[in-house]
């Protein structure tokens, strides 16, 4: 990437942070939330807020973003901070972009570009480093236009065809194909994952989801009484961990994933896909909410609608309300209970509450178990290790010509096991209720 697309943030800068609201579908007092949560993403990026500044307008002015007149007063409030960086609460086009760049005469990053900033900084496999780099690019490749003042510049003479390239089809070349390479990396890290995930699909697996920050990490941790690294700052881990734990001597698996955010760059889930398939192709969700935030119903409704996203709104759930050891009304938890039935309160700092998470794991999986009558031929001796190897086997029994198995089988395995039974001479093969009889 080239040296004059410097939208780092360096430790402590100064930044100016920028929001509007319309009144009507986002009020004020949201609007103030919206940006102090701006202001933590600026905190973990490295830089200081020094100011914060909202306007109320019905929507964004195509130029500046603000408006002429608001984006002088931006510019004197940056003077007077003396802000390195200012800093906007929405994604920016690239015309607004260069408008603001020239009127403020400094940094300017829009909400994406400062998350994957983050993100950026975050990242330490190979698979998180590529994914990043990915959406990087793709955030990138329609906005180089804001950068580049030198388009004219071209090549010619001597054995050359024409007049050559400007600077910016360049490197919108040279961008497209390294965005061919990550893209190719990516689908090889995805198949090794397949065959990963492959290799646990007879144990129960159980994934955490949840707004970042919400403790999905030290959850984890409390659970399997293991080590992840979790930190009080936003997006502390990027890729997915999973841990073995038990309930009543079934293995389960869990395991910890990257924390959504309201407005989350299209282009990092679009990245982030493959990690996120822990999540597609889990049994059961943990949906992790910050109990003592204020904003715990908005960002409730980021996951879900998240969820929807990734295809996996349909998954079963249990909402965990974490750090309830920072709540001191009594009549607060009453009402989470009241308004979310079935839902866990713990503390993962402190443990309380872990043990009623096993509990209603097992609750929910046992809905999801079917038992099974099963008349096989002989013959079809796999279609019995296969019963073996992903369901509780209760009875077996043989003659010269059929064997008959009573099981408790997990329903997601029983297109499969349909499918085996159709291609073994499905005349001869009797599924039914084993209390049906």
């Amino acid at each position: 990437m080239n040296n004059d697309l410097n939208t780092k943030i360096s430790e402590c800068e100064r930044v100016v942070l920028v929001g509007i609201f319309d009144g009507i579908d986002i009020g004020k007092k949201q609007a103030e939330e919206h940006i102090a949560e701006l202001e933590l993403l600026t905190y973990t990026a490295g830089g200081v807020t020094v100011q914060k500044v909202l306007q109320q307008k019905n929507r964004p002015d195509v130029g500046s973003y603000v408006g002429k007149g608001k984006l002088k007063e931006v510019r004197d409030i940056i003077r007077e901070q003396k802000a390195d960086v200012v800093i906007f609460d929405d994604d920016l086009s690239a015309t607004q972009a260069r408008n603001i760049e020239k009127v403020t005469e400094t940094k300017v990053l829009d909400r994406s570009g400062l998350i994957l900033d983050i993100f950026a900084s975050r990242a330490k496999s190979s698979a998180a480093k590529t994914q990043v780099e990915l959406a990087q690019l793709q955030y990138l490749l329609p906005r180089l236009t804001r950068y580049w003042t030198h388009l004219s510049r071209q090549k010619g003479g001597i054995g050359t065809k024409g007049p050559g390239e400007t600077q910016i089809e360049t490197d919108r070349r040279l961008i497209g194909r390294r965005i061919a390479v990550l893209k190719e990396k990516l689908e090889k890290l995805d198949l090794q994952r397949k065959v990963q995930r492959q290799g646990r699909e007879n144990s129960l697996r159980v994934a955490l989801v949840g707004y970042t920050n919400a403790g999905k990490s030290s959850l984890l941790n409390a659970i399997t009484n293991n080590s992840v690294f979790a930190e009080n700052r936003l997006f502390a881990t990027l890729d997915s961990t999973v841990r073995r734990f038990e309930i009543d001597q079934e293995e389960v698996l869990l395991s910890d994933t990257v924390g959504f955010i309201r407005k989350l760059p299209h282009d990092l889930v679009e990245s982030f896909k493959s990690t996120l398939d822990e999540i597609r192709e889990a049994d059961l969700l943990l949906h992790v909410v910050d109990i003592s935030s204020p904003m715990k119903t908005d960002y409730i409704r980021t996951v879900n609608e998240t969820l929807k996203e990734l295809e996996a709104e349909k998954k079963s759930v249990i909402m965990v309300f974490n750090k309830i050891d920072l709540i001191s009304s009594p009549q607060e938890l009453a009402d989470i209970r009241r308004d979310y039935p079935g839902s866990v309160l713990v503390s993962a700092e402190r443990g309380i509450g872990l043990d009623e998470i096993s509990v209603e794991i097992k609750k929910k999986v046992e809905r999801n178990y079917i038992y099974r009558k099963i008349v096989i031929p002989i013959c079809n001796y796999h279609v019995v290790s296969f019963l073996h190897d992903v369901a509780e086997v209760e009875h077996e029994s043989y003659d010269e010509q059929k064997i008959r198995l009573t099981c408790r089988i997990h329903e997601k395995y029983s297109g499969r096991l349909h499918d085996m039974l159709r291609k073994n001479n499905a005349s001869q093969v009797l599924i039914e209720d084993a209390n049906g009889e």
